[in-house]
C-alpha cells in the first residue's frame, strides 16, 4: 500500500481539512480555500447540440492522468486522445502517466485543483469510497444517459454489458466508469499441461490429486503474491459462492453480521490453507509481489497463479515462446454445490473518474463517451489485451490466446457470473483489511476460524463507523 493510502485513511484529508474550506497547501505557508461545491460545471459547460450532447467547451484544455501499470498508457495516447483532438481541434490535451496516482494528485485534490480525468488505479489508488463520501467526484449520470458516440438513438448505458454502470454506482448515482471487463480465475500453461497429460481440475479433490503429480514433477502447484494476498480472496469468495450460492456475497457487501463466518467461506478458506499445509505453494511466494510471483509462474516454477485477465498483458515481456496461457474457473468444493463448475467471477474494472472540482468536467465526460464508443473500446482491447464493457467491442479483434481462453470461459458461464462490491465501497476493508488477514491465513499465522473472526472484525469496524457511508445491494 502506498504511503499516501495510509495517510489518507488516517487523516481523512478530504473529509477533514478540505471540508473546512481552509488548509495549508503542501510546500507553501498559505491557506487555500476549498473550491466551490459542484466544481466548475456551470462555468465550463458549453452549448449543447446534437453533435455536442454533453455541452463540452470546445476550446478548453483537457487534463488527463493515466495509471501507468499493466495496461500502460498507449491506449490513451494512441486511441482516445487523438479521437478527442479530432473532434475538438482547438482543445489542448495535457497528458500525464503516473505509477502512484494518489501520491501525484494528493495535493491537487486537497487544493481544489484536480485534473479533468483520472485513471484511479494501482497500489496508489485514491480510495473511491472515500472520494464519494467526501463529495469529490462528478456525477456520471449525464454520461450514461447521453446518446452513444456511434448511435444517437441509443444511450451510452444501453451499449454496455449488464452491471457496467452498477459497478461504479454508490447509492443511487454513478461516480466511476469501469472500462475493462475482467475475468478472474486460475491460469496455467496449456502447453505444459498437454505435454504432461494434465487437465485443469474441476473439483477440489481433482486439484489435490493433480497438485501431488505436479509436485512430483518438480514444479510447485501454486504461486501467489504474498505481498498482495488479497489476490487469493478472488478464489476464496468465488469457491464459497459456488458452494452456497451468490447470496453470501451480498451478505459480505451489506456488512451483515456473521457473513464472514459462513460455513462456505470457512470451507473455502480451509481448502486454500490446505495447499500451504501440503507444501503446494512455491517456496518464497509469501514474500513476493504480483510481478515476482507471476514471473516465477511464467518461468515454469509454478503451475497455477490466481489473477484477473489482465495477466496476459502484464506478463507479455516475461512469457517465453511456446507458453500457451490458459484460463480455468476455480474448482468446486463439493459435488452438490449450488453453482456449476463453469461459474466464475467477472467484473467491470479499471476505474476512471471525473473530479467534481475539475476545470473541464464536461470534457472529462466526453472523453469517457469516446472511450465507450466502438472505436474507442476496440482500440482499448487491441492495445491492452483486455475485454471491455462495451458490447461487441471484441468482434473482429484477434484476441491473444489467454484472453481467448478467458472469453470462452465467460461464454460457458452464461448467467453464472458472481461479483461483489465491498472492496470498492470500503477501501480499507480491502487493503489493508483482507490483505493482512489473508496473508496471515496463507502464511500459517492464523487458523481458519481466526481468519474469519478477523474479517468479521474488519466488517464490524466499517459497520460501526458512522463517518463511513454505507451501501447495500
Amino acid at each position: 500500500m502506498s504511503s499516501f493510502s495510509a495517510d489518507w485513511s488516517r487523516r481523512n484529508f478530504l473529509r477533514g481539512a478540505l471540508a473546512t474550506g481552509a488548509l495549508v497547501l503542501p510546500g507553501t505557508g498559505f491557506l487555500a480555500g476549498c473550491a466551490t461545491s459542484g466544481g466548475g460545471q456551470e462555468q465550463t459547460e458549453g452549448e449543447k447540440s446534437a453533435d455536442n450532447p454533453l455541452g463540452v467547451p470546445t476550446d478548453q484544455p483537457l487534463e488527463v492522468y493515466i495509471f501507468n501499470g499493466g495496461f500502460g498508457d498507449k491506449y490513451a495516447t494512441d486511441v482516445h486522445e487523438p479521437m478527442y483532438k479530432k473532434k475538438y481541434p482547438d482543445a489542448e490535451i495535457k497528458h500525464k502517466a503516473e505509477v502512484d496516482i494518489a501520491g501525484a494528485l494528493q495535493s491537487r485534490f486537497v487544493g481544489g485543483n484536480p485534473p479533468d480525468f483520472v485513471n484511479d488505479s494501482g497500489d496508489g489508488q485514491i480510495p473511491l469510497g472515500q472520494l464519494v463520501s467526501d463529495d469529490q467526484l462528478y456525477d456520471l449520470t449525464d454520461l450514461f444517459n447521453a446518446p452513444s458516440w456511434d448511435d444517437p438513438a441509443k444511450k451510452v448505458r444501453d451499449t454496455l454489458v449488464p452491471g457496467a454502470v452498477e459497478q461504479g454506482t454508490f447509492g443511487d448515482k454513478p461516480y466511476v466508469m469501469h472500462m475493462a471487463l475482467t475475468v478472474f480465475g486460475l491460469w496455467y500453461n496449456k502447453t505444459l499441461f498437454d505435454d504432461k497429460g494434465w487437465a485443469a481440475p474441476k473439483t477440489w479433490q481433482d486439484m489435490l490429486d493433480l497438485s501431488k503429480d505436479i509436485k512430483a514433477a518438480g514444479i510447485a502447484p501454486w504461486a501467489y503474491p504474498g505481498v498482495h494476498s488479497r489476490y487469493m480472496t478472488w478464489a476464496l469468495l468465488t469457491m464459497a459462492a459456488k458452494l452456497a450460492g451468490p447470496d453470501i456475497l451480498k451478505d459480505v457487501d451489506n456488512l451483515k453480521e456473521g457473513a464472514w463466518q459462513h460455513e462456505a467461506i470457512k470451507e473455502s478458506a480451509n481448502a486454500l490453507l490446505g495447499l500451504r499445509q501440503a507444501g503446494y505453494f512455491l517456496s518464497g511466494t509469501e514474500g513476493m509481489d504480483h510481478i515476482q510471483a507471476q514471473n516465477a509462474w511464467s518461468a515454469g516454477k509454478a503451475a497455477f497463479v490466481p489473477c484477473g485477465s489482465w495477466l496476459e498483458s502484464e506478463q507479455k515481456d516475461a512469457t517465453p515462446e511456446g507458453f500457451e496461457i490458459a484460463f480455468a474457473p476455480e474448482p468446486l468444493l463439493s459435488d452438490d454445490s449450488a453453482l456449476p463448475f463453469e461459474a466464475l467471477h467477472a467484473s467491470p474494472g479499471e476505474p476512471y473518474i471525473v473530479p467534481k472540482q475539475a476545470k473541464n468536467p464536461r470534457g472529462g465526460l466526453e472523453y469517457m463517451r469516446i472511450m465507450l464508443s466502438k472505436e474507442g473500446a476496440k482500440g482499448f482491447t487491441e492495445q491492452v489485451s483486455s475485454l471491455s464493457v462495451v458490447q461487441g467491442s471484441a468482434d473482429g479483434v484477434k484476441l491473444p490466446v489467454g484472453l481467448t481462453s478467458a472469453s470462452a470461459a465467460l461464454t460457458a458461464a452464461g448467467d453464472n457470473v458472481v461479483n461483489w462490491m465491498y472492496n470498492t465501497w470500503y477501501g480499507k476493508m480491502w487493503n489493508p483489511g483482507i490483505n493482512t488477514q489473508m496473508g496471515d491465513l496463507l502464511g500459517g499465522r492464523k487458523s481458519v476460524d481466526e481468519f474469519c473472526a478477523g474479517m468479521e472484525a474488519e466488517a464490524k469496524a466499517v459497520r460501526d463507523d458512522d463517518s463511513i457511508t454505507k451501501y447495500t445491494r
